[in-house]
């Protein structure tokens, strides 16, 4: 039987699967999976495979569950689950059968993390109370009265945060639970810590189950000032030792060896890179503390770079698995527009042990180097995986352990990218995809820019991708500098100066685009969200070489930018100058503008923002729409409720999701045909 077209609404069909953890014999696999249920709702439950791929669930229903983490003796897990509405609790299930039960009862609030001490007997979570005036209580006593809904009241910069909404001056706490032995009971505090002033921690359990290992800021004043964060030993009393001898910048996923002679972390020195730019780095120090030695600064690979994709959230952050003796660590490494299972030893140095183009994603490894994980590329959905040693190369490859969406893709057409490497007129090389529908002919052609900046484009499954091509579209996409796992310098070239290198790039990607043998070069469209909303915006304001443009959850003026993202901008941080500053302040931050040069776009635009993101407030989308509406330039403004955030695209919810493709699809069949 011919396969069919991909179309928007085969989202609904898409399975997707994540977080997997070994159980502590190896011989079990717990994820989570994902599905769009009738009622376009979103449905996470926890599964459980054994290693030849056979799998059962283990958790039912609509209340979100996941989060699954082993008992330490196997016989059960523990997991976060919204049964308890309005309230999130930690919940036990016997692995053997039977049914599951509260082990927390927490306050109303958001309940963010947890970790099992090795010995099973406590759990460390972090958990944020909600505001008093804003729990569902005191929203049924206002209705109740006919009372108004209250002001936020905000003493401090650190209020809000995209995803997450406004939280005021309510923080993350890590507390410490004494787990019960008893069905029908629950956990009792054993401590709480809150040494972070933003909230912000990351940590993991001493092998000895008497304290944890704690990363976060030593500032009074962490929004403005820069990156400095520590290592703190907090036991179970809540005493917090600083460990002595560290240098300042950004540090995580802090995590002691087996033996617990040893602790790396990911992070970096340099102060004054708050946005990333610099590869992520692991560091190696006793537990006493003193100076670090940076374990994987001799290689240009970084262990914390996003690869995007609309089937599922990137990971922004650095994983580190030790080996069971004590030598060395699993990571991740993004690298070239894939993702790879990597090594680092603790005598200093990173080994890939994967290969091929792909992203895999690191969720756990067994005492014998197997790693369980999730592996996807371009036409095949991410699934779970077991990615074990192959004889005699000391490599690791995957065997598949899922299937959950073969049905669909036996079903539908997908179009394979080709891979191309286009050189700048300085000499750069840019790593580019293409994917044609039918290379015998010329066709409209759609330049797809990346958000961040610092992430990458790569070999992962791409939705939008797909509905383009089988309507007729040839896509193009790229990583050009500003992308991170090309090393640092390639990342760091834009670092405060945006529409200058990167711009390079994308003419140089352009004329390559205009000159293949399958491109309309009369009919040419450029999109992109967030940074690749502001390179749209650049691009349109500096050329009229395209038919039409759509930016989606934009920059647009770098003034009011610096001071309405829930992470403004520090004087002279990232860019120079500041926005609260003379007109001699906030030159640069004008001058990197794409709203300053609107004078000169031509090009017809739709403008899609959701009035949830706090990361690109939606008056910079607005700013554009008037921009382009008073000079009587073709426009359209699609505004996404305020329930919606800045990843609408990737985990909004699902008819709007399919709402905002055939947006897309309308704009640019109205201008390209």
């Amino acid at each position: 039987m011919p396969k069919r077209p991909i179309s928007p609404d085969d989202l609904l069909r898409y399975i997707l699967v994540g977080d997997p953890q070994f159980s502590p014999d190896g011989q079990l696999v717990l994820f989570t999976r994902k599905h769009i249920n009738e009622k376009k709702h979103y449905v996470t439950n926890l599964w459980v495979s054994d290693r030849e791929g056979n799998r059962r669930p283990l958790t039912q229903g609509e209340s979100g569950n996941g989060h699954g983490r082993w008992l330490p003796d196997g016989t059960g897990i523990l997991f976060i689950s919204g049964r308890e509405k309005p309230l999130s609790q930690i919940f036990q299930l016997p692995i053997a059968g039977g049914e599951a039960f509260a082990v927390t009862k927490l306050p109303e609030g958001s309940l963010a993390d947890f970790k099992i001490s090795p010995d099973g007997q406590h759990v460390a979570v972090t958990f944020r109370e909600t505001q008093a005036n804003f729990t569902a209580k005191a929203k049924k006593e206002r209705e109740e009265s006919g009372a108004s809904l209250p002001p936020i009241e905000i003493d401090d910069i650190w209020y809000r945060l995209d995803g997450d909404g406004y939280f005021a001056a309510q923080r993350y706490q890590i507390i410490i639970l004494k787990l019960p032995t008893e069905p029908g009971t629950v956990a009792t505090e054993v401590t709480r810590y809150a040494g972070a002033p933003d909230g912000n921690y990351s940590y993991n359990w001493h092998p000895n189950s008497q304290e944890l290992i704690v990363a976060h800021t030593a500032n009074d004043f962490p929004s403005r000032q820069t990156p400095n964060d520590q290592l703190y030993r907090l036991n179970l009393k809540g005493e917090a030792f600083r460990l002595s001898g560290l240098p300042k910048g950004e540090k995580s996923v802090p995590t002691y060896s087996p033996d617990g002679q040893w602790i790396v972390y990911a992070g970096d020195t340099d102060e004054s890179d708050p946005w990333g730019t610099r590869n992520t780095k692991a560091y190696l120090i006793k537990p006493k503390g003193g100076a670090p030695t940076d374990l994987t600064g001799a290689q240009d690979f970084d262990i914390a770079v996003a690869t995007l994709s609309d089937a599922g959230e990137a990971s922004y952050g650095a994983n580190l698995i030790w080996n069971t003796d004590s030598t060395g660590l699993f990571t991740q490494v993004g690298h070239f527009g894939e993702s790879q299972i990597g090594f680092i030893s603790i005598d200093g140095g990173i080994t890939l042990l994967t290969e091929g183009r792909h992203s895999i994603s690191l969720g756990s490894v067994d005492a014998d180097g197997n790693v369980a994980g999730v592996i996807g590329n371009p036409t095949q959905l991410p699934e779970l995986a077991l990615v074990g040693p192959e004889l005699g190369t000391g490599r690791l490859v995957a065997k598949q352990l899922s299937d959950f969406n073969q049905a669909l893709l036996e079903e539908v057409e997908l179009f394979a990218p080709a891979e191309h490497w286009v050189e700048t007129t300085d000499g750069t090389k840019v790593h580019v995809w293409s994917i044609v529908p039918d290379a015998t002919k010329k066709q409209p052609v759609l330049l797809n820019i990346h958000g961040g900046p610092h992430t990458q484009y790569g070999w992962t499954y791409f939705h939008e991708f797909q509905v383009f091509a089988a309507a007729g579209y040839a896509v193009v996409y790229s990583n050009p500098r500003g992308s991170k796992g090309y090393g640092e310098a390639h990342c760091a070239a834009i670092s405060g100066d945006w529409g200058n290198k990167d711009w390079i790039d994308m003419q140089a990607v352009t004329a390559w685009m205009k000159a293949q043998p399958w491109a309309d070069a009369s009919k040419l469209a450029v999109m992109g969200g967030s940074y690749g909303g502001y390179m749209t915006n650049w691009i349109i304001g500096q050329t009229t070489e395209f038919a039409c443009a759509i930016t989606d959850r934009c920059v647009s003026n770098m003034v009011s930018m610096a001071g309405n993202s829930d992470f403004p901008f520090n004087k002279d941080g990232y860019f120079k100058g500041v926005a609260w500053g003379s007109l001699e302040d906030i030159k640069e931050l004008w001058r990197q503008s794409p709203i300053a040069y609107f004078q000169n776009v031509k090009t017809p635009t739709l403008v899609i923002h959701s009035e949830g993101d706090l990361r690109c407030n939606v008056e910079q989308g607005e700013q554009v729409f008037t921009a382009l509406q008073q000079q009587g330039i073709p426009s359209r403004f699609v505004r996404y409720p305020v329930t919606t955030s800045h990843g609408l695209s990737r985990s909004g919810p699902p008819d709007l999701r399919l709402h905002r493709i055939g947006e897309y699809l309308g704009w640019i069949k109205r201008w390209l045909g």
